[in-house]
């Protein structure tokens, strides 16, 4: 699939919190526009950056060249206020998407939190990439809480594939979230949103997460479930014969599944799509 990427300038790169996120964070952080992993069921497809877009949702990537100086300047001038800083890394695009790789925008805003560090900060990702900036995260949790909270909504690739067919497989995010817990970076397994998976699921989260985070379509779509039901997920599941998946008690039912093999104080469920942040 061909992506169009741009280089632009932003006017600024932390936005205050609302909404779900407005439970546990003071501030978002998405250091680009658009999101190259394209999985079907992404809830920004419905919201106002990609609907003013004539490019469909995956094709396009605009790379915020100017965002590490933004970042340190931002803060500079919140922490002359005494103001808080728990940031979110990223709420409507994936940090650690293909491009990354050579516009290194992420791994230069870590390289200036070493420099100025938030209080807090949780990247959510779906990318073994995030292996790359190990040297960083290390030498920043030492001056701050860090949490890398990698999506794994299933562990069935067959599964993957009708989803979310251009991100990263789930053994390679399972081997980076293992590389990650070893060096002692706080990991997350968010199983998010939930798909089907098989008995063997939390076996393989066994000793490479430190928390488990489960949501759902209907939860965590920041609208009760109704941008999913614009994205056509119901007929997805249905088509494929995974209508029974699509409930909206499935949070509980996961819950009570992945309980058994964890401590109860390891899982947390999303109530309102917010995520934890303690």
């Amino acid at each position: 699939m061909a992506i169009e990427i741009k280089e632009t300038l932003s006017r600024k790169i932390l936005s205050e919190t609302k909404g779900y996120l407005d439970i546990g964070y003071t501030h978002s952080l998405n250091p680009y526009s658009g999101c190259a992993f394209s999985c079907r069921y992404c809830y920004v497809r419905e919201m106002p950056i990609q609907k003013f877009k004539e490019v469909p949702w995956g094709e396009w990537v605009d790379i915020k060249t100017n965002e590490a100086e933004n970042y340190r300047d931002e803060v500079i001038k919140l922490r002359k206020k005494n103001k808080p800083l728990k940031i979110f890394m990223s709420s409507a695009t994936d940090p650690y998407q293909p491009i990354e790789r050579k516009a290194t925008i992420t791994r230069g805003i870590l390289e200036e939190m070493i420099k100025y560090p938030p209080d807090f900060l949780q990247i959510q990702t779906r990318s073994p990439l995030i292996t790359r900036d190990i040297d960083l995260l290390v030498k920043l949790k030492e001056k701050c809480t860090v949490l890398v909270s990698m999506t794994i909504e299933t562990d069935r690739e067959d599964i993957k594939r009708i989803f979310s067919p251009y991100a990263p497989a789930i053994k390679l995010r399972i081997k980076a979230l293992k590389k990650l817990h070893d060096t002692g970076v706080s990991t997350q397994a968010s199983i998010s949103p939930v798909l089907p998976f098989t008995p063997d699921f939390p076996k393989l989260l066994e000793g490479i997460v430190d928390r488990i985070w489960i949501d759902t379509l209907t939860i965590g779509d920041g609208s009760m479930g109704k941008r999913s039901e614009w994205l056509g997920m119901p007929s997805l599941f249905e088509a494929h014969g995974l209508s029974e998946w699509y409930r909206r008690d499935i949070h509980v039912r996961v819950e009570k599944y992945f309980k058994k093999s964890f401590p109860y104080e390891m899982i947390h469920v999303s109530k309102n799509g917010a995520f934890p942040n303690n």
